[in-house]
């Protein structure tokens, strides 16, 4: 386990900081390297999901069954020496199942009865909602306090959930039946969409033949707590330059039917655009992702690498959209090549 560097904030020389974000990409690359030993050919989604946790947000992930989400996740956890819980969300799955409750017993030295709360699996570091669209909007909403807040009110009394702590949600994009679609005030609280597309052939060639041999591969932890806790400080620590922050903010505000800012050919295909949460999403995904790319500021490349996983879930397409076949990829697409029209 390596050591850790001096808080971010404690430095003023721009060559040490230089050198504290080279360490942290190194933390970066040996995540990366053992992750490869388990997980074949998804290294734009590990830098998705690590953007996310840099930026203490939370991210969901969509894919197909058997594009090993939940294996990732876990790896991930393993990778940062945190702790992980799963809940598999069912029809049947209660509030409490995710939070714990309080339970009535006996104080063996005083006789009385008293209430005891028993912490559901909610308290961990690494929490995975595997399937999360699979139960009712009242088992949904008990992540949102916990997502928002960063604890839990139960029976009048509030409980702090662990530092860190990231919500990790999957869902399938092809069930309908028996699903609860995710409402849009708690599809926000994600930072990220992150897409889990099929491997190419190449690397589903290397998954077969992982998968049918005695290969197997133990993890080994790169990172701490503390040491996540300074990638995280040193996040804020990159520079955002103002043209950055308007290319982002106008990016947001051109996806608003209300703004009067929507590209001629996306006029009737947007019902919602982004919020200010959305901006901030942006600009704070584009800092972590130029701290990955050894960076110390961020551009406009920056902005339009994150774009995607960031808004997709935040545009909400109208029925004329989906009557052309225009998804909130399609939508994104459009609004970066207008965005760049108007840059230039």
């Amino acid at each position: 386990m390596s050591t850790v560097s001096p808080h971010p904030s404690d430095i003023r020389d721009p060559e040490q900081l230089s050198a504290v974000i080279k360490q942290q990409y190194g933390y970066y690359e040996q995540i990366k390297k053992e992750l490869s030993h388990v997980i074949v050919g998804m290294d734009s989604v590990i830098e998705e999901l690590v953007i996310g946790i840099l930026c203490k947000g939370h991210c969901i992930l969509q894919g197909m069954p058997g594009l090993a989400k939940t294996m990732l996740i876990s790896k991930l956890a393993g990778l940062m020496e945190l702790n992980f819980s799963r809940i598999q969300f069912t029809p049947d799955l209660m509030p409490t199942d995710i939070t714990g409750g309080e339970v009535l017993e006996e104080d063996k030295t005083t006789g009385k009865r008293v209430f005891r709360f028993i912490q559901g699996p909610i308290f961990s570091n690494f929490l995975l909602a595997d399937e999360v669209n699979r139960t009712p909007p009242k088992s949904q909403s008990a992540l949102l306090e916990a997502m928002e807040e960063r604890q839990l009110s139960v029976a009048g009394k509030t409980y702090q959930l662990p530092d860190p702590f990231f919500v990790l949600a999957t869902q399938n994009p092809i069930e309908v039946e028996g699903t609860y679609p995710l409402p849009e005030a708690q599809l926000d609280r994600f930072i990220m969409k992150i897409h889990v597309k099929y491997p190419s052939r190449e690397a589903e060639h290397e998954i077969c033949r992982r998968q049918t041999t005695n290969y197997r591969y133990q993890v080994k932890p790169i990172i701490n707590s503390e040491i996540l806790h300074t990638m995280q400080a040193l996040v804020r620590q990159v520079i955002v330059a103002d043209h950055v922050y308007s290319y982002a903010i106008d990016l947001v505000r051109m996806s608003r039917p209300g703004e009067g800012l929507i590209p001629a050919e996306l006029k009737d295909v947007i019902q919602y655009g982004g919020g200010p949460r959305a901006s901030i999403a942006l600009i704070m995904a584009a800092k972590a992702r130029a701290l990955l790319h050894q960076r110390h500021h961020a551009t406009t490349g920056d902005i339009e690498a994150v774009a995607f996983p960031v808004l997709r879930h935040r545009i909400i397409p109208t029925f004329n959209a989906e009557a052309k076949g225009f998804d909130p990829d399609h939508i994104i697409a459009a609004l970066l090549k207008n965005a760049r029209k108007q840059s230039n």
